[in-house]
């Protein structure tokens, strides 16, 4: 009983501490995530007791992460130039790199490099190549555009680097894999059952359990009976569970459960080690690496005919070390190649790129400042096919974002008001289920300010309703309309009272309150299937009742 009460007590500092930092980030217009690493710090120089449990739970909620990714990635993204490519050549070119200014740093006398062999050195330099997965998808769906081009090419190429580092953890084990890992084409059939369970098991909390239950159990826990990483058990798993019609309304309901265990995770990542001030400034040194690392993916996939407004979006991501390096610096001190303060150092240096990379993927000002530094575009004919100018066509409309939302005021346009629409989307399965459909949909990123340059300038649109899940990008997308002298009508929706009062100060000229406008159709459409509508009284008599 003792012990339990003292459990409790270390879980109410950790929740305390935890809840106050993060409230002083946002107060400092920052991600709570980075209140939550500074938490680890706090806790760490607090010297406080370690919370069971701590562990596992970021362990899940990593886990969780990767299945959520593989339930929404298509495999074929992977195979892709601009994801393969940029990933591969980043690695490689980016760890010599790493190791040659290390070197540098080494000349110049900074603490803990005296003495490394140049193997050390690229151990170290391979480590900081990463970029973080778990800091990536989260700060994209935070702007809701996980499935934008960018977001796509960001997340394939993270998925790579993951596959990557699974390889060299087990090319450096002393342990060989188990020689069941063959059986593991058993994972296959069993996904083909679970999908057909999954079909039958109806919403709400089943759907949860299902979701964990197919991560951890074919996914993690087979993966890691046989030597191999279980998060890369997760990921598969959720890649053979992708496409089930089902899949959109479980990755929505996991996502609570694992935006809360990632908590734990970031807090994990501050607590490695108390830094003294000679880890602070190798640390503060690395970083040099953080703008480094984006100009390069940024660079790559230039390569790859990728327009300067892709390209800066998915460099800002990417630019950030990994979880995933601590591990790689882990395996370095095993084998005694670096003293055990690089692992501090690396915790150190991953919690401050977080930082920075959380901050700069805030602005859209920032990401348009940075492409603007980039080498100029090629001419549309010669740009990547998702690169290349929208067609507007005749449409008098533009509806962004073709979900439930945008897809019943799209509707209504047509059917009611005879306005010719076009749709715009970033999620590809969506457009090409709306195409078969009949809609009109093209695939593009509603915070390209070409897009809206070529709005103002020529064309003929005359309505513009954003319907977008991020409240951040539709304030993005109005003040690039503003910016771009749009003179037509601007509807947005808005899910909370306060996003209302921000749409409309943005420039919008009608907010609607998401529920509060689906309370008054149901009631519209109430009214009329009665068989008669008289002696209901007037709308003066209810509301001086």
């Amino acid at each position: 009983m003792r012990q339990n009460v003292l459990a409790m007590e270390i879980a109410s500092t950790y929740l305390l501490v935890t809840f106050a930092c993060a409230l002083v980030a946002m107060a400092l217009r920052l991600p709570p995530l980075v209140g939550f690493l500074a938490a680890g710090f706090v806790l760490a120089g607090m010297d406080a007791p370690e919370l069971p449990g701590l562990d596992t739970a970021a362990n899940l909620g990593v886990t969780l992460l990767l299945f959520k990714i593989g339930l929404k990635l298509d495999v074929r993204v992977l195979l892709r130039r601009e994801v393969w490519f940029t990933a591969t050549a980043h690695m490689l070119i980016y760890t010599v790199v790493g190791a040659g200014l290390l070197k540098l740093f080494m000349l110049l006398g900074l603490p803990f490099l005296d003495g490394l062999p140049w193997p050390a050195l690229l151990i170290i330099g391979f480590a900081f190549s990463y970029s973080s997965t778990v800091l990536v998808v989260k700060v994209l769906e935070d702007r809701g555009e996980s499935q934008a081009f960018y977001g796509r090419i960001a997340i394939g190429v993270l998925v790579l680097q993951d596959i990557a580092a699974v390889a060299f953890i087990v090319a450096s084990s002393e342990d060989l894999p188990s020689p069941w890992v063959p059986a593991l084409v058993l994972v296959w059939p069993i996904s083909r059952l679970l999908r057909r369970m999954w079909s039958s098991i109806g919403h709400g909390e089943m759907q949860v359990l299902f979701g964990v239950v197919a991560a951890f159990v074919p996914g993690y826990a087979f993966f890691d009976a046989v030597g191999l990483k279980g998060d890369l058990g997760a990921l598969v798993m959720g890649l053979l569970l992708a496409g089930h019609p089902a899949a959109t309304e479980l990755t929505r309901h996991l996502s609570s459960v694992k935006n809360l265990l990632l908590v734990a995770f970031f807090i994990n990542i501050g607590m490695t080690g108390v830094p003294q001030l000679e880890h602070v400034l190798v640390a503060v040194c690395l970083l040099v690496l953080v703008p480094l690392q984006g100009l390069g993916y940024s660079l790559l996939l230039r390569i790859s005919r990728i327009s300067r407004h892709t390209t800066s979006r998915a460099g800002l991501a990417l630019a950030n070390f990994s979880e995933f390096g601590l591990i790689v610096l882990a395996v370095a001190v095993s084998v005694q190649w670096v003293s055990e303060d690089w692992l501090t150092i690396g915790a150190l240096a991953v919690a401050l790129s977080f930082v920075l990379s959380a901050a700069a993927n805030r602005s859209e000002r920032l990401a348009d400042t940075y492409a603007r530094i980039l080498p100029p575009d090629a001419p549309p004919e010669r740009l990547h096919d998702d690169c290349r100018p929208v067609d507007f066509g005749d449409a008098r409309a533009l509806v962004l974002g073709m979900g439930r939302v945008g897809k019943s005021a799209a509707r209504q346009l047509v059917k009611e008001h005879g306005v010719s629409v076009l749709g715009l989307e970033q999620d590809k399965e969506r457009i090409s289920r709306l195409e078969t459909k009949g809609w009109r949909v093209m695939e593009t990123d509603a915070s390209d300010v070409r897009l809206w340059e070529s709005v103002a300038a020529g064309s003929q649109i005359e309505l513009v309703v954003v319907a977008l899940p991020s409240h951040e990008t539709s304030l993005d997308v109005l003040n690039l309309l503003r910016h771009t002298g749009f003179e037509g009508t601007v509807a947005a929706m808005a899910r909370y009272p306060d996003h209302v009062d921000q749409l409309t100060e943005a420039g919008a000229d009608v907010v609607l309150q998401v529920y509060e406008g689906a309370g008054a159709q149901l009631a519209d459409e109430a009214v009329a299937a009665l068989p008669t509508a008289s002696g209901w009284g007037n709308a003066d008599d209810l509301f001086t009742r």
